[in-house]
């Protein structure tokens, strides 16, 4: 600590250089902070994923419909311990750019199966109770203002027609992962509305296992069982189908990593070049400690701590105004169903910026340390 006034005044030598290098490095881990909130709405589901589930499509993908009988057949199977289907429903709220997901689910027991998602008693009795009944997220609730006993209005797309849902339950998440955005009504309704070519049939079920190292056993038994059947199956762990649709909206994670990569080298270039100029300005000084008895590693340690003081001042203001920007809510509820930058993505922008710190002042602080202060004092 004896050496912070030396390291403090180093810095603000230059104060419009340190400035704008500091900014440079903010706006850089900002959009770092950023990629990983929306690498994080887009594999949220991933994390949360229950180990305990998985997922019965048709072998042709979501857009076939599977029998509704299919579900007493799964439950048959030993070691299923409940089963739940659920359907696509796609309307449209006002406007088309009002998207959130909507499906039509198996009364409770959809809910029961994810029981992450959590409904009041009394609203789930009031669900139960009312055949036009609507489940919605608290994020959705929040962004429309709709409240308990609101009347719905969507007109359908897939399933056409206007329909009307009466809002009997709000859902949260029990973990900040949870996706509060969803909204599930009565599958019975559907069912009486439904056009003829889609009686009888759901988009796809949700099985839970007992044990959840059986997970892939059972699927491939699901799978056997309505082999060379007119509905076959393809049954899946939740991490993969959920996986599926993200990946429909491209490698979200390589585009993060390939941004992330070059901020990494573009931050590298900025500090590096900082630092070397700042070196090379002080040769004299560095001459000057040396003679004053400043071993080699001390003087290492300074241009070492003034790269790092630079780079975790302008990392850390980039990370703390992303983390602002967060809290004030999601710009593209739509879209991103979960709008968090969470401590490890917090803890990884911080550690990339203490490797950048790092890395831009080695070679200028091993230059310094090597410098030889007869050389030195002859090119003051």
């Amino acid at each position: 600590m004896k050496f912070l006034p030396l390291i403090v005044r180093n810095l603000f030598r230059k104060k419009i250089r340190t400035t704008l290098t500091i900014l440079s490095i903010a706006v850089a881990m900002f959009l770092f902070g950023l990629l990983a909130v929306i690498d994080t709405a887009f594999t949220a589901g991933l994390e949360v994923a229950g180990a305990d589930r998985v997922v019965v499509i048709g072998r042709n993908g979501v857009i076939q419909l599977l029998p509704m009988g299919h579900g007493d057949k799964i439950a048959a199977i030993a070691g299923v311990t409940d089963v739940a289907f659920a359907t696509w429903f796609g309307g449209v709220y006002q406007d088309e750019s009002n998207f959130f997901p909507q499906f039509a689910v198996q009364d409770d027991a959809y809910l029961r199966i994810y029981s992450e998602y959590v409904v009041p008693s009394d609203q789930l009795k009031a669900y139960l109770e009312d055949r036009q009944a609507a489940i919605v997220g608290r994020k959705t609730a929040q962004r429309f203002g709709w409240k308990i006993g609101d009347r719905i209005p969507l007109k359908g797309t897939i399933f056409p027609g206007a329909w009307e849902f009466n809002v009997r339950g709000i859902y949260t998440g029990r973990r900040q992962q949870d996706d509060e955005t969803q909204f599930m009504f009565r599958a019975k309704y559907l069912e009486e509305r439904a056009p003829a070519w889609a009686q009888g049939l759901v988009g796809w079920y949700v099985v839970k296992v007992a044990d959840p190292s059986q997970a892939l056993p059972i699927a491939k038994k699901i799978d056997e069982r309505f082999a060379n059947s007119s509905a076959e199956t393809k049954t899946q762990p939740e991490e993969i189908f959920i996986a599926s649709w993200v990946n429909q909206m491209g490698n979200i994670r390589l585009l993060v990593i390939s941004v992330g990569v070059v901020v990494f080298f573009t931050l590298l270039l900025v500090t590096g070049n900082t630092m070397a100029i700042a070196v090379r300005e002080r040769t004299g000084e560095w001459a000057v400690l040396k003679t004053l008895g400043f071993g080699d590693g001390i003087v290492l340690t300074l241009v070492l701590a003034e790269s790092l003081t630079i780079a975790v001042i302008g990392g850390g203001l980039g990370l703390a105004f992303a983390k602002v920007f967060t809290i004030f809510g999601n710009p593209m509820p739509g879209l991103l169903p979960v709008f968090l930058l969470s401590n490890i993505r917090l803890l990884a922008g911080l550690v990339l910026t203490l490797l950048v710190g790092f890395a831009a002042g080695i070679i200028p602080g091993f230059l310094a340390m090597r410098l030889k202060i007869v050389d030195a004092l002859r090119r003051v």
